[in-house]
């Protein structure tokens, strides 16, 4: 499958030109991108044109992200060559990879909401209670569902 951004479109975010090497490592970074972001919103954009620009915008980002610290450092410093990898990026660390915002934003763009969601569940041969039936009145408001016995409601 196609990448959904260009080299060239990630070069003109980068601030530096590309060396052969680094423009292979960018090239595989887009596509890397390109499949996370097709994973996160569960959808097969066949053609890279038709997902939603704000795909593409999150891929050049990601990409840029790796492309300006590939090693995944989070401190670094000249005097003892000391390098720190920090633990919240984990498996991350040195790879291209979605922030949680963004893995949101793909998930939403691809037409999963998260949330808490609720199934009726019923008994297997089970019937349904006649409307009205096990409700309790309540002073200054609607009936409070009880579902007691309907011959013998209290």
């Amino acid at each position: 499958m196609t990448p959904f951004a260009t080299l060239a479109e990630l070069t003109a975010r980068l601030d530096w030109t590309l060396d052969a090497d680094e423009e292979r490592i960018a090239a595989t970074a887009l596509e890397d991108a390109s499949e996370l972001a097709r994973l996160h919103a569960g959808r097969d954009w066949l053609d890279a044109g038709a997902a939603p620009r704000t795909v593409k915008t999150l891929v050049l980002k990601a990409c840029k992200r790796y492309m300006n610290n590939p090693a995944g450092y989070t401190q670094s410093r000249a005097g003892d060559e000391s390098l720190a990898w920090a633990d919240a990026a984990g498996e991350d660390a040195g790879t291209v990879y979605f922030t949680r915002d963004e893995r949101d934003m793909l998930a939403e763009i691809g037409g999963k909401k998260r949330g808490l969601w609720s199934a009726e569940v019923t008994a297997w041969r089970s019937t349904r209670r006649p409307a009205g039936a096990g409700l309790v009145p309540v002073h200054d408001g609607k009936p409070f569902p009880l579902f007691a016995d309907e011959e013998e409601p209290w």
